[in-house]
């Protein structure tokens, strides 16, 4: 874990800077200004840096007059850390009532000072010159100096990174980020853009959001025809004798043996009727409403000319680069049509997931464990200003569970000695929700016990009864379960759900047909078996759960910088 948990290359410039407190502030690069945490993440708080002029940008977030008018403290935020720079402006230098109000945004320059003893800060800044000046209307804006919750936030998504939680969060999902990429980086994982339009339902749910263009296809001819009625029958007969007649009057001139210039006058005027003819025959074609075929929808007309949906998963389209190149990833959003207002559910969210060939499930446990392991660790080493933040505001223990998972071993059960010592916690008077027993989906208060009060650490389970598992998991020996693994942690449950493939044609082609599914839109992942197929499995990973196991908040809708849920899709 060592090696893996070094801090990145492009932050040693900071971490000069925070090692050594004679090394001067860093500038920003591609922007004329000091980022504030460079100043203040120091081991002397900025205090090193007295006497040095500088450039700071930023919003206010609480500003006021203080000498009956004659200077004024703002606290300014940039967003590259949680902690705030004090400003104090002189009433000579800007008008102070434009710099005061929150929201404001001030681009100023002006030398460190050391403030004077008894002030908890250890900097501030003496503004000498202001650059620019975003002024707010207090009456207006709708961000108020006093607490605001999460579920207010939501209705101003496009200001709610100016709070202090949300820039928090922005910090902590980017550096999981940072650190899914160099985890698996550093494994020689090949990172591969899946498809977000794809024609194959990956968990064969059905909850799929649509793409079609048929509707707005439809809504154009209906326009175009009220615009412009089809053409009746008679024009068309019209248009046919037209173009009878042109045919007769080139053929007459060319018996006359007249002048090729005639002749070619002639036929461009017959070619002409042709195309009249040939845009009426057309337009009398268009009929109201979405194309059918059959009493159904008549998907040949849409766009791909076959039904097609945004993904649930990009994992069946990254296996075929996995039974090519062997290790590879792929991380990006993933859409569920699932009508769930819980507070675990998006419409809209991130899947990190990785497939590894010439690995059993086995390996597939170690390389999720040691990513988890790394993804917390990463968050001690690079984000502690920020996970200190979530601690004193939602979750005293986050920083905690976060030691504790980087640290610790997980335990490894069977799904079926899982049901067994749930069934025991039953007969000892643990009441459950959900009823305990073989072959049941694990629930959210199931996994929660597992991991929270019996082991009290994160939990795998494996090999789940395969009447609950896709189809693509490979069945085991005893026919009645599948190499699966869940990846179960404190507060959230399941972080991460992964399994063996099938690599077997002959029983993943049964696999298919058993659950419903029809063949042909995934002949070409049977290929994969037909052709060189090769022992390989993978697991996926929910980003915003992990952000929520992170973090501590309640709500998957306030770990997304935009979040998407039945009946919301701002902006």
């Amino acid at each position: 874990m060592a090696e893996d948990s070094a801090p990145p290359v492009d932050q040693m410039a900071l971490a000069t800077l925070n090692d050594d407190v004679s090394t001067p502030f860093v500038k920003a690069q591609f922007s004329d200004r000091v980022l504030i945490r460079t100043i203040l993440s120091r081991p002397d708080g900025g205090a090193g840096l007295a006497g040095q002029t500088v450039k700071v940008g930023g919003w206010v977030k609480t500003g006021r007059e203080q000498g009956k008018g004659s200077f004024a403290f703002l606290e300014l935020n940039d967003g590259s850390c949680p902690a705030n720079l004090q400003v104090i402006v002189d009433a000579a230098v800007a008008p102070l009532g434009q710099l005061v109000q929150t929201g404001t945004c001030v681009h100023v320059e002006g030398l460190l000072k050391v403030p004077p003893e008894g002030t908890k800060q250890r900097v501030e800044l003496r503004v000498e010159k202001v650059h620019h000046v975003g002024p707010v209307d207090p009456a207006k804006y709708p961000l108020p100096k006093t607490r605001l919750t999460l579920e207010f936030l939501r209705d101003f998504v496009h200001f709610r990174p100016r709070t202090n939680t949300i820039s928090a969060v922005a910090r902590i999902r980017n550096a999981l980020a940072y650190a899914t990429h160099t985890f698996f980086q550093n494994h020689s994982f090949l990172y591969i853009h899946t498809p977000i339009v794809t024609t194959s339902d990956c968990e064969g749910a059905g909850e799929m959001f649509q793409v079609t263009t048929l509707i707005s296809d439809a809504e154009k001819v209906e326009k175009e025809l009220i615009k412009n009625p089809p053409p009746s029958e008679a024009d068309i007969e019209a248009a046919k004798a037209l173009v009878k007649e042109k045919g007769e009057a080139v053929a007459q001139l060319k018996s006359a043996k007249a002048s090729k210039g005639e002749i070619t006058a002639s036929v461009a005027e017959l070619n002409k009727a042709k195309e009249n003819l040939s845009r009426l025959e057309e337009r009398s074609k268009l009929k109201p409403g979405i194309p059918q075929k059959d009493g159904k929808i008549d998907y040949s007309q849409d766009f791909f000319a076959r039904q097609a949906f945004l993904t649930v998963s990009g994992q069946l389209q990254v296996e075929t680069y996995a039974c090519a190149v062997s290790s590879v990833y792929t991380f990006g959003p993933t859409f569920r049509a699932e009508h769930s207002h819980t507070s675990r559910h998006l419409a809209e969210f991130w899947m990190v997931e990785p497939e590894i060939a010439f690995a059993d499930l086995k390996d597939d446990m170690n390389c999720a464990e040691a990513y988890v392991k790394f993804l917390c660790q990463w968050l001690l080493d690079n984000c502690i200003d920020d996970m200190e933040f979530m601690a004193k505001n939602f979750d005293k223990g986050c920083i905690d569970r976060l030691r504790m998972v980087a640290s610790t071993s997980f335990e490894r059960i069977s799904y079926t000695e899982a049901i067994k010592l749930l069934e025991e916690a039953v007969k000892k008077d643990k009441k459950f929700e959900n009823k305990v027993e073989w072959g049941i989906d694990l629930a959210s208060e199931h996994e929660r016990f597992l991991t929270e009060v019996l082991f009290k650490k994160p939990v795998i389970v494996h090999d789940y009864p395969k009447g609950i598992k896709a189809f693509y998991m490979r069945l085991n020996d005893d026919m009645k379960t599948v190499a699966a693994m869940d990846v179960l942690v404190p507060k959230v449950g399941e972080l991460i759900g992964g399994s063996q493939r099938e690599e077997r044609y002959e029983v993943i082609e049964k696999r298919i047909l058993e659950m419903g599914l029809p063949l042909e839109p995934y002949e070409w992942y049977l290929d994969l078996r037909r052709y060189g197929t090769v022992k390989h499995c993978g697991f996926g990973l929910g980003f915003e759960r992990m952000i929520l196991f992170a973090t501590g908040i309640d709500n998957i809708r306030d770990v997304i910088p935009f979040p998407r849920y039945p009946g919301r899709a701002d902006l």
